[in-house]
């Protein structure tokens, strides 16, 4: 890909368009090459971590221009640490104008570092090197010789390397300031060698000794840990220069060796003690000006979720303490939440991080908690969330902190993310457990969720008749122990909402014998208005679908409903839903196979008892669309039938008139209303809350149009 035409970027937003199409995951060897035009888009700072770009692409792309820094971190797909330095080093520019490079978890390649003349490139043709990471490659003893004659060289990573010989670092000891050697396996150096070694490191300000503690068994790291030990024990005239110092794993090390150190070298502002079993040593409580990472209070915790960003040891050991800390939390702590979703996101492959970092997410987001975080926050940590639940699906554990965490009012109402994708996921989840507590929040979740998504998602989950087995097989689980409960509840409303406007769901629902247990959970939960508003809701909706309503055409279920709207002792809700499936049934005469004088009964007894509801405040009920209401308000339908449709349409438009005047106008019902206010044969008590309907919407129009305006 390149661009035909492109103004002159200002050279920090070519820099910004590169790491944000990185970011986002749309950095590849067709979009990178966009940036082969250097004069238009100038890169200074380039970064494709993570990205499936090629050795040829980036030899395109990057190579001519004049990077002054690299960060290649774990791409994909074969580009090695010496295509990438041969690439820089055939521009002459970056030859010196390159000062950091980033290189970790790639493959080194040394041997084909050959230019065509045969003579040898290596990481010392970028003489302006001041910065390199190759931290978690197979960086050998030969290559770090070659490194170290770098005239330049400030800052050097090899963590994780195959590096056995530190010897050659004598040859950039004066200029030396920051190195890092986590967990070099291979080193083979006596405890003597390797402290004379970094004893002649001058210029040293940072240095990284620290041990992955979970990887090591009493036998590994002895003489790095006796070279620390004599380090720690040793004169301050030996790196004058040190302020910084990571030991963490090391788990060898004594409190008084720490407390000697910290007292001889009034200057340290950071020591690395976590997983040493040292972080509570008297002394650094009262060093204000030294950071230190450990497990002995909050901010020696956070300290090391922020600086050990890329090592999963220790963000798994620090998580850990993170949860002890959360478990009682009261107060909103977003900075805590950052970190555990940095932790996540940077080590996307780890169960041990998903399994505590879910734990922590819980602790930290829990009853109202949410409500105080940041909205982007929450938004990214459930997306992070989801993720867990998809890479691990048959870990118990993960997958009950993440239905846990995501069980929260807040976040499921107010918190934006794919909730389609959750969905899926916790359906998925409930298909194959059964734990009491833990199917009532999945219920719960899905029941929320169902509520928002699209027509198009409903209608592909409510497809899936397993889906419709489970939420029904919940439902007869409580109804066989007459039992009342939230999962029976949120059964209810997940059935509801999953067959609302979609037809396929509610064939489904009734293939499943879903019918014949809703006639008995009517009949039987006759004192729960609860129960029986959301059993008559669902059965509104297969009234709405013409094929089906030959399925709801039973006399006995029929007159129990009537009976409901007639009785004045029944909650409202229940009438309304009763109502609302007769309307429909008795609104197609044609479709209509029972006894003519029981069909006269209905549209009489509809029309009286509408006359006596009152006006209800609260919040009961929300549609996708008025479609199913348009039959409903022919002018040739009986008053019963319109009676209803108007008095639902009113009920939500003077609750959320800005919703759902608009739908009013997309789906024609401000057409159809007009005409029943126009008709001379339109029943006052119809055309009186017809033309209130109207009032309503027109007021709110004119108010928004004056706003606007």
């Amino acid at each position: 890909m390149c661009l035909s035409w492109a103004q002159m970027f200002p050279q920090e937003m070519a820099d910004q368009l590169l790491l944000e199409m990185a970011t986002k995951g749309i950095l590849n060897d067709t979009t990178v090459g966009i940036f082969q035009n250097c004069k238009e888009l100038r890169l200074r700072r380039a970064s494709i971590r993570c990205c499936p770009v090629s050795a040829e692409a980036f030899r395109l792309a990057l190579c001519p221009h004049r990077l002054q820094e690299l960060d290649a971190s774990w791409v994909p797909g074969g580009l090695t640490a010496a295509n990438i330095v041969s690439g820089l080093a055939s521009n002459p520019e970056c030859r010196s104008s390159l000062q950091r490079l980033y290189l970790t978890g790639l493959h080194v390649d040394w041997e084909s570092l050959e230019e065509d003349e045969q003579t040898c490139v290596g990481f010392s043709s970028l003489h302006g090197l001041r910065m390199l990471n190759l931290a978690n490659t197979d960086l050998t003893d030969d290559v770090l010789e070659d490194i170290c004659t770098l005239p330049q060289l400030e800052s050097l990573d090899i963590s994780c390397s195959a590096v056995s010989k530190l010897t050659a670092l004598l040859d950039c000891k004066n200029t030396l300031r920051s190195l890092i050697t986590h967990r070099l396996q291979q080193l083979d150096m006596s405890p003597v060698r390797l402290l004379f070694v970094v004893s002649q490191l001058h210029a040293i300000r940072h240095l990284d000794f620290s041990e992955d503690h979970f990887a090591v068994d009493d036998s590994d790291g002895r003489d790095m840990d006796e070279t620390v030990r004599q380090l720690l024990d040793g004169s301050p005239q030996v790196l004058p220069s040190l302020v910084s110092l990571d030991i963490s794993g090391r788990r060898r090390i004594t409190e008084a060796a720490i407390r000697s150190f910290v007292e001889a070298r009034g200057g340290l502002v950071f020591l690395g003690l976590l997983a040493t079993g040292t972080s509570s040593c008297d002394i650094l409580s009262s060093q204000k000006n030294l950071k230190v990472t450990g497990e002995a209070n909050e901010n020696q915790v956070c300290e090391a979720l922020r600086r050990y960003r890329d090592r999963e040891c220790f963000i798994r050991e620090a998580l850990v303490h993170l949860y002890n800390l959360t478990t009682d939390i009261d107060k909103p702590r977003s900075d805590m939440l950052k970190l555990v979703l940095k932790g996540m996101q940077n080590h996307p492959t780890s169960l041990h991080i998903h399994l505590v970092a879910t734990a922590c997410v819980f602790n930290l987001t829990t009853r109202d908690l949410a409500e105080a975080m940041p909205v982007s926050l929450l938004s990214s940590t459930v997306t992070q969330l989801l993720y867990a639940m998809k890479t691990y699906p048959n870990h118990r554990q993960v997958q009950k902190n993440c239905l846990m965490a995501l069980c929260s009012d807040h976040i499921l109402q107010g918190v934006p993310f794919d909730k389609y994708l959750a969905a899926t996921l916790v359906i998925n989840w409930l298909c194959s457990h059964e734990d009491p507590t833990l199917q009532r929040m999945a219920v719960a979740v899905i029941s929320i969720l169902l509520a928002k998504l699209s027509t198009e998602e409903t209608a592909q989950l409510g497809k899936d008749v397993y889906i419709m087995k489970q939420l029904l097989a919940i439902v007869q689980q409580k109804a066989m122990a007459g039992v009342v409960d939230s999962t029976m509840k949120f059964a209810l409303s997940a059935l509801w909402n999953l067959t609302d406007e979609m037809p396929t769901a509610a064939l489904n629902f009734l293939e499943c014998q879903g019918l014949e247990l809703y006639e008995e959970v009517l009949e039987s939960y006759h004192t729960e208005p609860s129960i029986q508003q959301k059993v008559l809701g669902l059965l509104n909706n297969i009234a709405e679908v013409d094929v089906l309503q030959a399925n709801l055409m039973e006399e006995d279920l029929l007159e129990h409903i009537l009976s409901l709207l007639q009785d004045s002792q029944v909650k409202q809700g229940v009438r309304y839903f009763a109502g609302g499936t007769l309307a429909q049934l008795v609104s197609r005469p044609e479709a209509w196979t029972l006894d003519d004088e029981l069909r006269s009964t209905i549209l009489k007894q509809l029309h009286a008892s509408i006359m006596t509801w009152t006006q209800i405040e609260k919040e009961m009920v929300s549609y996708r669309s008025f479609r199913p209401f348009c039959p409903l308000l022919q002018t040739w339908q009986p008053s019963g039938v319109q009676l209803w449709a108007v008095w639902a349409i009113h009920l939500v438009c003077i609750q959320n008139t800005s919703h759902y005047s608009s739908m009013m106008e997309k789906d024609g019902v401000t057409v159809l209303l007009r005409a029943l206010a126009a008709d001379p044969d339109t029943h006052s008590d119809v055309k009186g809350r017809s033309d209130s309907i109207l009032r309503v919407v027109e007021q709110h129009q004119s108010h928004s149009g004056s706003f606007n305006k």
